[in-house]
Formats: structure tokens, sequence, C-alpha cells
């Protein structure tokens, strides 16, 4: 809710609904199990329960979104039924299920401890643009990488395809209890990108390459271009 670009992102109108309603469904319709929303705003639990969804209201000085997640599983799930957590951002109402469930893939592999996703970046625009993380790896398998590191610098150097990584997480649960008992670290805290955290303190984290990215929406120009995108009658 204290967005700075977009105040209030969260409960940003689209189509008579608000957008956490709209990543919400997103969620539901990945079959990967429930979706429970973690809320910084009592506003949030009423717009997810009016819709007949479930949120957890949590602290709203958590350093990251994954420290909130935890906190909300927590309560969730005290007897631990559930070893992998996804964390979908609450600004990508357009995230495809497909999207969602490629997260998957990485976990497959016992050595990983959190996946994540990226695509290639295809607008020359978003090249240099800050706002669009870049994820560097090293390939593994047919779609796969190992993440080296996130920058919102462009990188790596040279000629050759860029990667824009996409803020979607799949933990192993002992990886987000591991990593929200770390605090912030440097790289992390320079960047302003929470998966530094993780790689700085060993953590695998390995990447599942998509062909499409969902629209991340942090300004109201990005809003504009999500309600387009979600018009009635189209499919995200």
């Amino acid at each position: 809710m204290g967005s700075t670009r977009l105040p209030g992102k969260p409960l940003a109108d689209i189509h008579g609904e608000p957008m956490i309603v709209h990543v919400w469904r997103r969620a539901l319709e990945a079959d990967v199990g429930p979706a429970l929303v973690a809320a910084d705003s009592a506003e949030i639990v009423a717009a997810i329960e009016a819709v007949g969804g479930h949120a957890v209201l949590t602290r709203a000085d958590h350093a990251s979104g994954s420290d909130r997640i935890f906190e909300a599983i927590s309560a969730f799930d005290p007897e631990e039924r559930f070893d992998v957590v996804f964390n979908v951002q609450g600004d990508l109402p357009t995230i495809a299920r497909d999207a969602v469930r490629a997260a998957l893939a990485p976990l497959e592999n016992p050595a990983c401890d959190i996946a994540t996703l990226a695509t290639p970046i295809r607008r020359a625009a978003e090249r240099d643009d800050p706002n669009v993380v870049k994820a560097v790896g090293t390939a593994i398998g047919p779609g796969l990488l190992r993440a080296l590191y996130f920058t919102r610098a462009r990188a790596p150097w040279g000629e050759g395809e860029l990667l824009h990584h996409i803020g979607l997480y799949a933990y192993r649960r002992a990886a987000l209890a591991r990593f929200v008992a770390l605090p912030p670290s440097p790289l992390e805290t320079r960047e302003r990108l929470e998966q530094l955290r993780a790689l700085e303190a060993g953590l695998r984290i390995d990447i599942a390459r998509v062909d499409t990215p969902p629209l991340g929406v942090d300004t109201p120009e990005d809003l504009t271009r999500a309600r387009e995108w979600l018009s009635p009658g189209k499919k995200p």
C-alpha cells in the first residue's frame, strides 16, 4: 500500500476489482495449492475476503516480500504440511497459469533451494531500464539456468541475450526459513533486490525460462496497460 510511484497499488481498480484480486485469481488458476494473500493492510484483507479468498494480515515493516510470506505461511500452516511456498508478487495481475507452474521445474533438482523465472528482453528500452531486473545465469539444462547474479544494471556486458527477471519465487520451506533468519545483505541493500540476500548466503537459485513476461504494475502507465491487457474477453 505504501508504493511511492503508485500509492495504494494493491487496491488499484482494474475493471471493477482491485488488482490484488486479479493476482489472487491467477494464483488459484495455477492450481499448485491454496492461494493465500499476505497483506500489510486490513483493506487488502477485506478485498480478498469479499471474493471468498483467504488473507493474513502481517506486520507492515517487513524488509522484503519473502519475509512477509513467511509470517503468513507460519500462521496459515504451523504444522508445515506444505514443503514448497510460492511467492507471487501482488503487482503481477497478468501472470499466466503456466508461468506460475513453470517455477516447479527447477525444484526437481534437490540441489535447488529457490526457483524463479526469467524471459528474454525484446524491447531495446528495457536493456538499460533499472526497473527491469536482469538475471545472469549459466545454463544447466533445456530452459534452465543456475543464477549467478541479479542486477538493475545492463548485464552481462557485451553482445548477446539479456534476461528479464520475473519476481516470482518458489521456495523450499526450509530455504525460506533460512532466508528470513538472515539480515538484509550488502548487495541486497545496494541493488534493492531481496534475492541477492539468498545468493550472498550461499542458497542456490535456479531459473526457468518462460516465453512471455507478465506485466508488473509500478506506475500509472503500467496500470493503464494492465487494464488494456485484462479487458473483458482477453486472457492473461
